[in-house]
């Protein structure tokens, strides 16, 4: 279970404890936290946010799928946007929860994904599977000066830290990589972005939901 929000995480894990069946393995307060402790106790499903310190829960899904493809991740959000939605699924998340009905849709959804089958909550509309799979399908259509744009991984990660505040030196010691390499992707993300300024990054980061005003 994932979420920066201590009482909203620790509400729903004593929900999920009460339920036969199910056990909460490791609580995680930020997306970085969440990849390593889903990696340490493989879980069957995780469960987390999307606006997440250090790493976004979007990201950390991505990264969860690719180290641990057995896990299923469920997104549980206030978000409805149907941007974040397509991007949780493209991330490979098995399921989108939104928070206000999270209390009752939750348990269902962990059942399902375990299953093997995709949830969306109430709040989400299950036409956004198809409109997914339409959009998978246009990307190999895309424009090579689209997919140019595209950020690598680590250049998400770097983005989001930037975006949050951090210096060089600080995303270096988290990443644990040199700061050199942090400049370099800094130089990079700004080069393939074509953004001058930090407040542009910001900006960009706030729109791709790399960061949130949650």
């Amino acid at each position: 279970m994932a979420d920066d929000h201590t009482m909203v995480r620790k509400g729903l894990c004593s929900l999920l404890e009460k339920e036969s069946g199910i056990a909460v393995v490791a609580e995680a307060e930020n997306g970085r936290d969440a990849l390593i402790k889903a990696e340490e106790t493989k879980p069957d499903v995780a469960v987390m946010d999307i606006g997440m310190p250090l790493l976004n829960g979007i990201e950390a899904c991505r990264q969860i799928k690719k180290r641990c493809p057995e896990i299923k991740v469920i997104i549980l959000t206030i978000h409805t946007n149907e941007e974040y939605i397509l991007q949780a699924l493209k991330a490979g998340a098995s399921g989108y929860l939104v928070k206000k009905g999270a209390p009752l849709d939750l348990v269902t959804a962990i059942y399902e994904v375990h299953k093997g089958n995709s949830y969306l909550g109430c709040n989400v509309s299950k036409t956004l599977i198809n409109e997914y799979l339409r959009q998978s399908t246009r990307l190999s259509d895309i424009d090579k000066d689209s997919s140019e744009k595209e950020l690598t991984s680590r250049q998400t990660e770097v983005l989001q830290l930037l975006a949050e505040g951090y210096t060089n030196r600080e995303i270096a010691n988290i990443l644990c990589v040199s700061i050199k390499t942090i400049e370099t992707h800094r130089s990079q993300i700004k080069m393939r972005l074509n953004i001058k300024k930090t407040a542009g990054l910001v900006q960009y980061a706030l729109q791709k939901g790399l960061i949130t005003k949650e």
